[in-house]
C-alpha cells in the first residue's frame, strides 16, 4: 500500500527511527501508526537479543543540576562505537533522558519512568534496533546538598558532581572547580574517613613490603608506614588533594578560602575510561 511521506516523517520523530525502517513498519502495519510503533519495538527486541553479549564501552557521560542546585544526576548512556556516540541525534536522545533522570532517585525509577509512551527500559531497547547497536545505561548516580554543581569534561567521557555546605555569590563557580578536581584526579574518597579500612590495611602492608626491601628494620616499620598512608591521603582523598589549579592550597584550603566554615560535602563521578 502506498504511504505518505508525512505518516513516515511522523512515525521517525515518534521513534528515532530511519526513514526506510519507518516506511516499512508502516507498510507491514498497512498504515496502522500504533502497530507501525509495535513492530520497530520488536525488532529492537530482536537487534536487542542478539547483541546482548556486546560491549557497550561508548556513549555519552552527561550531568545536570535542578534549577535550585539542591540535586544533581550522572547518566551514562552507552553504546559500542564512538560513531554511534558522537552522533548528534544520539546526544539528543541521552540528553532527553538526562532530563527524566534528575526526577528520578535511584535507577530503578529511572528506567521505569515514562518516555514517549514508553518506560526508559523500553525505548534502550528500541533504539537499539534503530541504531542496531547495544544501548543501555552504563552507570546512574545522584546527589543532594545544600549547593550541588557539575562539570563535564570534552567529548562526554566524564561527568561530576560536587557538593557545597553552603550557598554563596560564588558557589556555581567553586562547585565546578572542585567538580572538575574530581573529574582529573579520580579520588577513591572524599576524605581519610571515606576510604575502605581493607584499602587502608593493603597499602599499609605494601608501605612496609617495600620498606623491608629497603632494609629497613622491622622496628621502624609501622612509623614510616603511617607517614607513607598520610601521603596516601593526600594524594587519593578530593579535600586533600593538591588543588589543580593552585598546587600550593589543597581543595579543602580552596573552598574555605571563601568562607571559612564552606566545606565540600561530597563528589560523584562517572567515566567510560
Amino acid at each position: 500500500m502506498k504511504i505518505a511521506a508525512a505518516e513516515v516523517n511522523k512515525l521517525r520523530q515518534a521513534t528515532g527511527a530511519g526513514m526506510m525502517d519507518c516506511k516499512k513498519a508502516l507498510v507491514e502495519a498497512e498504515g496502522d501508526f500504533e502497530k507501525a510503533i509495535e513492530n520497530l519495538r520488536k525488532k529492537g527486541q530482536k537487534v536487542a537479543a542478539n547483541r546482548a553479549d556486546r560491549i557497550s564501552s561508548e556513549g555519552a557521560v552527561l550531568a545536570k543540576v535542578n534549577s535550585e542546585n539542591t540535586k544533581g544526576v550522572l547518566v551514562s548512556i552507552n553504546c559500542e562505537t564512538d560513531f554511534v556516540a558522537k552522533n548528534e541525534s544520539y546526544l539528543n536522545f541521552a540528553n532527553a533522558l538526562l532530563d527524566i533522570a534528575l526526577n528520578c532517585d535511584n535507577l530503578e525509577s529511572f528506567l521505569s519512568s515514562n518516555f514517549q509512551g514508553m518506560t526508559v527500559s523500553e525505548k534502550l531497547i528500541e533504539q537499539t534496533g534503530v541504531l542496531g547497536e547495544k544501548i543501555e545505561v552504563g552507570g546512574f548516580k545522584i546527589m543532594n546538598s545544600a549547593f550541588v554543581g557539575c562539570y563535564i569534561h570534552a567529548g562526554n567521557k566524564i561527568a561530576t558532581l560536587a557538593g557545597l555546605s553552603d550557598i554563596m555569590d560564588n558557589s556555581q563557580e567553586i562547585a565546578k572547580n572542585v567538580a572538575m578536581q574530581a573529574a582529573a584526579m579520580n579520588p577513591i574518597a572524599l576524605n581519610e574517613e571515606g576510604v575502605d579500612s581493607t584499602v587502608i590495611e593493603k597499602e599499609i602492608e605494601i608501605a612496609k613490603d617495600q620498606l623491608r626491601q629497603e632494609g629497613k628494620p622491622e622496628a621502624m616499620l609501622d612509623n614510616i608506614a603511617k607517614g607513607k598512608i598520610k601521603r596516601f591521603f593526600k594524594d587519593n582523598t578530593l579535600v586533600n588533594q593538591d588543588y589543580i589549579k593552585d598546587s600550593k592550597q589543597s581543595v579543602a584550603k580552596y573552598v574555605s578560602s571563601f568562607d571559612e566554615n564552606l566545606i565540600v560535602t561530597g563528589f560523584c563521578r562517572l567515566s567510560l575510561i
